[in-house]
């Protein structure tokens, strides 16, 4: 079987030269080159030289057909040739079969065990290049690591995410295995998401501390054993409530990348945070070539800030201004949203070049100013809410995204030198409309009217028609 040998081997030309002392590529002994032309002919009558025997070459390459020799730490391919139940023998090509015994064989486990087939090729771990059966002692575990190691040094060197089932928890993080590899992904490197949930995991329950000092002082220790039994547990159920914290990620897939290697200290740090940069980045520009203005798509809301809200399409952000949050004055995203909010939006603009979605939510609801001018008709008293106050008066919201103006000169019959003296934001008034203009989205308001004689027959006319409305409201009860 032609096998491949991982140490430094001499070319076959190079062992013939130094067994024999000839250049294998020479074309002729001294003394018998050939002339120009034709071969040198013996002289008539002259005896024969003496030809070298037959079986020269044969034994020039017999000698240079060295078994190869193994140095511990070697890594060697061969085939299984053979499989006991406390050993698995592999063909090196060496004169004689390589073995897997004793603790390196139970190292591979049931199931590693049973998965092993003759006749599969594998690669293996020098141990001890003979031993004292002339066999040489290999390591598949070994050999596995390595294997490994090495594919983990290809993921780290390529940037590659891979998804891994979380193992293990401790206090700082979570544990996942790369084949025979342990990796730890500290809790800082875990995703926004996972460290969220983690905060609702309960806490120990308080007094715990007591009820250790309570019961050492009961069994009769001195106040200051007493003490620190009770930290000592303390500490203990803090402890475990860190054990705890991230044990709910058991069992889990993570996306997952490389982001620190120390073969030497054993140690493998990779980073949720890191690979879900990278797959929202390559997510974000897969959604900017396939939104079009106007698609409505649904989302989560993962951050707000005074500016507005951020949508979460699926691996990438779109922002909904605040004056796209809703029809209504609205100061404050939190005004009407949460994070972790579930939404509706449509999709505004998309800028490929600055790699920006602007979405809205409001747009998907009906427009109320196209409406105004069936709800209000000039004369008409109604109930309003102060929202801001300016030099030349105060706005007031009449419903959900409809305000009107209360100009300074209509606050009071007195003069108003400032629109602060009469009233002021929160304030919930009556007022009347004095001008309707939804085709500029203008209601005019006024406060000194409300008592206005002028409008004494209208007020009149309006309470009728609420007295009406009352009573088929009643008679369909």
């Amino acid at each position: 079987m032609q096998q491949e040998h991982l140490g430094d081997l001499d070319g076959q030309e190079a062992v013939i030269a130094a067994n024999t002392g000839h250049d294998p590529v020479s074309t002729g002994e001294a003394g018998l080159e050939p002339t120009s032309g034709e071969q040198a002919a013996p002289s008539e009558g002259s005896e024969p030289e003496a030809q070298p025997a037959s079986s020269t070459m044969e034994e020039l390459l017999e000698g240079s057909m060295e078994l190869p020799r193994y140095k511990r730490g070697d890594f060697v391919k061969g085939v299984i040739v053979g499989k006991t139940d406390s050993e698995v023998l592999v063909d090196i090509g060496g004169k004689s079969e390589g073995v897997v015994s004793g603790r390196e064989f139970e190292r591979l486990g049931p199931t590693g065990i049973a998965s092993l087939k003759v006749g599969e090729e594998v690669l293996a771990y020098v141990l001890r290049p003979e031993d004292s059966d002339g066999r040489v002692l290999l390591s598949l575990s070994r050999a596995q690591l390595e294997r490994d190691w090495r594919k983990v040094e290809q993921l780290y060197a390529s940037g590659e995410a891979i998804e891994r089932t979380v193992a293990g928890a401790n206090k700082g993080g979570v544990i996942v295995r790369l084949g025979r590899v342990r990796g730890f992904v500290p809790a800082s490197q875990l995703s926004r998401e996972h460290r969220i949930s983690a905060a609702h995991v309960e806490a120990p329950e308080p007094g715990a501390a007591d009820e250790a000092a309570a019961a050492a002082e009961v069994a009769g220790t001195s106040m200051e054993a007493g003490e620190g039994e009770a930290a000592s547990a303390a500490q203990s159920a803090a402890d475990a409530a860190a054990e705890q914290r991230w044990a709910h990620l058991i069992g889990e897939k993570l996306l997952l990348k490389v982001v620190e290697i120390d073969r030497r200290r054993n140690r493998l740090i990779l980073s949720e945070r890191a690979a879900a940069r990278e797959w929202r980045k390559q997510r974000k520009e897969e959604l900017i070539d396939q939104l079009r203005p106007g698609q409505v798509l649904e989302g989560r809301v993962s951050t707000l800030c005074s500016f507005g809200a951020f949508i979460d399409l699926g691996g990438a952000d779109g922002l909904v201004h605040l004056s796209e949050l809703a029809w209504q004055h609205v100061k404050h995203p939190s005004e009407v949203l949460h994070v972790g909010q579930e939404v509706k939006v449509q999709v505004l603009s998309v800028d490929s070049e600055r790699k920006r979605i602007g979405l809205s939510i409001k747009r998907l609801a009906p427009e109320p100013w196209e409406t105004v001018a069936d709800r209000y008709t000039v004369g008409q008293l109604v109930e309003g809410t102060v929202t801001k106050i300016t030099d030349f008066g105060a706005f007031a919201q009449l419903e959900d995204g409809v305000e009107g103006l209360i100009h300074v000169s209509e606050l009071s019959d007195r003069r108003v030198k400032h629109p602060n003296e009469v009233v002021k934001e929160g304030d919930r008034v009556t007022l009347r409309v004095i001008r309707v203009e939804p085709e500029k989205r203008r209601i005019g308001l006024s406060l000194k009217r409300v008592t206005d004689p002028d409008y004494v027959d209208m007020d009149w006319q309006f309470a009728e028609e609420l007295d009406d409305w009352d009573a088929d409201f009643n008679a369909e009860e």
